[in-house]
């Protein structure tokens, strides 16, 4: 009887120990999606920052999608303009609206090396995102 209840003693030992591990390599996989989401967000800021004014080159209505981020992240356009959006990334993304409106991108699934345009025919800021990658924010601004 002694060494059942020993045995039975082990066992709620051994189950604890691996939930106890479980539960720490879950926040330890939370803790580093975190800290990628931030970093992501720190380079999206930098580049928001860095493309806060308008260009005259011919590349101010292409975006690039690479490395889970939107490049440049912030744009200013013209009402009128077609923005194109290119995936450089292995895996589909989407440029989808913060505000879905008719006025607004609203993409299906972009895959490698395909593209999506959208003309902005309204003046307006749209925020917009990649709705399998929430922490993938951009910004268009439409100016008359």
């Amino acid at each position: 009887m002694k060494s059942r209840s020993m045995l039975t003693t082990v066992i709620i030992v051994v189950v604890v120990l691996i939930a106890a591990g479980v539960l720490l390599a879950m926040r330890k996989s939370d803790n580093t999606k975190n800290q990628n989401s931030s970093n992501m967000s720190s380079m999206d800021m930098s580049k928001d920052q860095s493309s806060t004014t308008p260009s005259t080159s011919s590349n101010q209505n292409t975006v690039t999608i690479k490395d889970f981020a939107f490049n440049p992240g912030n744009i200013t356009v013209k009402v009128g303009t077609k923005v194109t959006w290119t995936n450089e990334d292995s895996i589909t993304h989407t440029v989808t609206a913060d505000n879905p409106s008719a006025d607004a991108p609203a993409s299906d699934n972009i895959g490698k090396g395909e593209s999506y345009s959208f003309t902005f025919n309204k003046a307006g800021t749209y925020t917009y995102h990649c709705t399998q990658h929430p922490y993938m924010k951009g910004k268009v601004v439409v100016t008359e």
